[in-house]
């Protein structure tokens, strides 16, 4: 049988590769992609939403209809000008609520982008964030009529060509490509398409509760 898919936050980097995957993939029928811009999408398996995340209202009527949840909404101390509480409306705000409204309809499969080393007890915003938003998800999943399987998945420095400029994060990335050898396994850089390969995988898994993916668990599961 094939699923619905629905897509937050997919003109990110790792969103947009969930995208394109996910329009060649016999396994899904139907992709609503939800979004808070226009953007032009042509493909027919492909429905484009435009809301305003903040009206829950909104946002609630836009998760229904699906069956499969891929979350890679995210933004960055650059967009945000470094307003922490934009910053967190965004991570935390959206990534939850649409968690809590897939949880209240059909939707009952859940997959997030987080970061690895994300922990809520971490004193650093980006990591404490990414944290909390974790335990924020874990808590709708152990709900009696939560969501029935969230898979969070870890990665580390992605890989790819983004759509904005980053100097620093450019730099980084080639050496990092150089030097993984020397990285620790959870701590390896890691291509952005894949770990949406990796997330469209544990889609298609019948298993419920709760599942964390770092790189070797990533690489692992497209093997498979």
């Amino acid at each position: 049988m094939k699923s619905k898919a629905i897509l937050i936050g997919a003109t990110g980097l790792i969103g947009g590769h969930i995208l394109e995957q996910l329009k060649e993939d016999p396994s899904f029928d139907t992709i609503k992609v939800i979004v808070r811009r226009p953007i032009t999408i042509d493909h027919p398996k492909v429905k484009v939403e435009i809301i305003n995340f903040e009206d829950l209202v909104q946002f609630e009527s836009a998760m229904k209809e699906g069956d499969v949840v891929f979350s890679a909404i995210g933004t960055t101390q650059k967009k945000v000008k470094g307003d922490k509480e934009a910053y967190r409306k965004v991570d935390f705000d959206i990534t939850v609520n649409a968690a809590k409204y897939s949880a209240e309809s059909s939707a009952k499969k859940f997959l997030v982008v987080s970061s690895v080393g994300a922990d809520s007890d971490k004193g650093g915003f980006y990591l404490k964030l990414k944290g909390e938003v974790e335990d924020a998800l874990k808590d709708i999943c152990n709900q009696t009529n939560g969501i029935d399987s969230l898979s969070i998945f870890r990665p580390s420095l992605l890989l790819g060509n983004r759509s904005e400029t980053r100097i620093a994060e450019g730099i980084g990335q080639f050496f990092s490509k150089v030097l993984s050898f020397l990285f620790p396994k959870r701590m390896k850089p890691i291509e952005a398409k894949t770990v949406a390969k990796a997330m469209i995988a544990a889609s298609k898994l019948n298993k419920k509760g709760i599942d964390i993916y770092h790189y070797h668990e990533m690489l692992t599961l497209i093997k498979n």
